[in-house]
């Protein structure tokens, strides 16, 4: 079943819906304000200039410049949720900072755990600074923004709010933890099972999407039922925004995600595609599959047979067909939530653009 609202041919996704472009300079400066160091000490600041580094803001050597700095999309969702359901940008932009300062500080964690040397066309923190001093920079991001979650109630949050919200947080990121250790254990096992896969999905992407949704909402209209009605459309969002994902690293254009076509392939990496292809594969495409799953390396002619076999198991349409049906759950749980129609509206292009994005 497909929403009738979502027609995904009609969308171009090379540009970012106007959602994302509307709070992006806010998001901005409000993310570098809060990265500020409490000393003014050479050596502490170093970790600090690790980390503008880490977020587009600088290179190597400490110097501003333009890089490119993500989508936003975490503190995106809570502050259009926070708006729509009654609250203004300025109460939940300290949330919307701690959301992606949660995010940033689980890629750096993950770019090690990965051994991924770049993400973004740039090089990641620990082949430049070493695996210790990088842990240490996700780390500084993580308790800054526990930190940032005091502004709250400075900002007219109910205190009562503002402790739900720090409470919404803390289980998201300790979901988010324990997708990826799910994530590393499941490494090496090639017949993953789909449930397990979602499983993990909706722990190490969809928790933090999940809880932006739902920290706006609260910190919007300080109803449970409206809160409620978010964190359930959250929900599904995650899970649309991770199988594109999915998508991508295996068929993504390489000038615009930055990797091969099949880069998931090569590094053996559980994603969404292969997953499906396992379940669908039967006989010798089956021990295919196993036999170049279970090599030390894969080769050029070992992704080729991976794609051929997704192909005929018509995998990157069953991954859309399914991210569709999500767009529609993540629809219909926002039914009895009172909203403008230019809301809902924004909502239907933001699904669209999950559904389509190259990058």
């Amino acid at each position: 079943m497909t929403n009738p609202s979502i027609n995904t041919s009609e969308y171009q996704p090379d540009s970012l819906p106007g959602l994302f472009l509307r709070y992006r300079s806010q998001i901005a400066a409000a993310l570098r304000e809060e990265l500020q160091p409490q000393e003014s000490s050479g050596d502490v600041t170093a970790v600090y200039d690790m980390l503008r580094y880490y977020m587009g803001w600088a290179g190597t050597d400490g110097k501003p410049i333009v890089a490119t700095e993500g989508k936003f999309l975490r503190p995106t969702l809570c502050l259009f949720a926070c708006q729509v359901t009654g609250g203004s940008v300025e109460q939940a932009m300290p949330a919307a900072v701690a959301l992606e300062l949660i995010h940033n500080f689980s890629l750096i964690h993950d770019d090690i755990q990965d051994q991924d040397e770049t993400r973004h066309h740039r090089k990641t923190l620990w082949p430049l600074w070493g695996i210790p001093k990088a842990l240490v920079a996700g780390n500084v991001l993580r308790v800054v923004a526990d930190s940032s979650l005091k502004e709250l109630v400075r900002r007219g949050v109910e205190p009562d709010t503002a402790l739900g919200v720090a409470s919404l947080l803390t289980e998201a990121y300790l979901e988010m933890i324990e997708g990826q250790y799910l994530d590393l254990s499941f490494e090496g096992q090639p017949d993953l099972g789909m449930n397990d896969y979602l499983g993990m999905i909706a722990r190490k992407t969809g928790a933090l999407i999940r809880c932006a949704f739902t920290m706006g909402a609260l910190i919007g209209s300080g109803d449970k039922a409206t809160a409620d009605a978010f964190r359930a459309s959250g929900k599904a969002l995650g899970f649309i925004f991770q199988v594109r994902d999915d998508v991508l690293g295996v068929w993504g254009d390489e000038d615009t995600t930055g990797k091969p076509v099949g880069a998931d392939i090569r590094r053996k990496k559980n994603s969404f595609p292969v997953v499906h292809a396992m379940s669908q594969a039967k006989g010798a495409e089956k021990k295919s599959l196993l036999d170049i799953y279970n090599q030390d390396e894969v080769a050029e002619s070992d992704v080729d047979r991976v794609l051929q076999i997704m192909e005929k198991a018509e995998t990157r349409g069953f991954a859309h067909t399914m991210a569709t049906e999500h767009g529609k759950d993540a629809t219909d749980a926002l039914k009895s939530i009172e909203l403008e129609p230019t809301a809902r509206a924004e909502i239907d292009e933001m699904i669209h653009f999950l559904l389509v994005r190259e990058h």
